[in-house]
C-alpha cells in the first residue's frame, strides 16, 4: 500500500501546482483590473477637479468684473455726491462770511462810542473784507478754490499746518 500512496500523492501533487498556477493567474488578472479601475477612477477625479478649477475661475472672473463695475458706479456717485456737498458747503461758508459781515457792520457804532472810532474803523474794514471774500467766494469754482489752496499752501506751509491744527481743534471740539 505504501506504493500506491505514493502514485496518489504523486498525481495529487501533479494536481496542486495546476490549480495554484490557475488561482495565481486569476488573483493577477483580478489585480490588474483593479489596479485598472483604481487608475482610470483617478484619471477621472483629475478632470473633475480640472473642470471644477476652470469654472471656479471663470466664476471668479465675473464675479470680479461685477465688482469692478460696482465699485466703478459707487465712485462715480461718490464723485457727484462729494461735488454737490462741497458746492453746497460752499455757498453755507459764503452765506456765514456775509452774515459775520453784517452783524460786524452792525456793531461798528457801538464800538466807536465805547472804544473809540479807531476800533469802529477796524471793525467797518473788517467787515468789508469778509464781504469781499464772500463775494470772491461766490464767484470761484471749486477747481478754482482748490488751485488757490494749493498755491497758497506751497507759498506758507508753516501756516497752512498751523491752519489746519486749528481747524483740526475746532472739529474735535465740535463734535466732542
Amino acid at each position: 500500500m505504501p506504493a500506491k500512496k505514493t502514485a496518489k500523492s504523486t498525481a495529487a501533487s501533479k494536481k496542486k501546482p495546476a490549480a495554484a498556477a490557475k488561482t495565481t493567474t486569476e488573483t493577477t488578472a483580478a489585480t490588474d483590473e483593479a489596479k485598472s479601475r483604481f487608475n482610470a477612477a483617478i484619471e477621472e477625479a483629475k478632470a473633475g477637479g480640472k473642470a471644477l478649477t476652470d469654472e471656479a475661475k471663470l466664476r471668479a472672473g465675473e464675479y470680479r468684473d461685477q465688482a469692478k463695475a460696482r465699485g466703478e458706479d459707487w465712485a462715480s456717485d461718490a464723485k457727484v455726491k462729494a461735488g454737490e456737498l462741497a458746492v453746497e458747503g460752499k455757498n453755507k461758508v459764503s452765506e456765514g462770511l456775509t452774515g459775520l459781515s453784517r452783524v460786524i457792520d452792525d456793531n461798528a457804532s457801538a464800538l466807536d462810542e465805547k472804544l473809540g472810532a479807531k476800533y469802529g474803523d477796524y471793525a467797518r474794514s473788517t467787515s468789508r473784507a469778509l464781504q469781499e471774500n464772500a463775494q470772491k467766494l461766490d464767484e470761484k469754482s471749486l477747481e478754482e478754490l482748490a488751485d488757490d489752496t494749493r498755491e497758497s499752501i506751497r507759498k506758507s506751509p508753516v501756516a497752512a499746518v498751523g491752519l489746519a491744527a486749528v481747524v483740526g481743534f475746532f472739529f474735535a471740539r465740535l463734535f466732542r
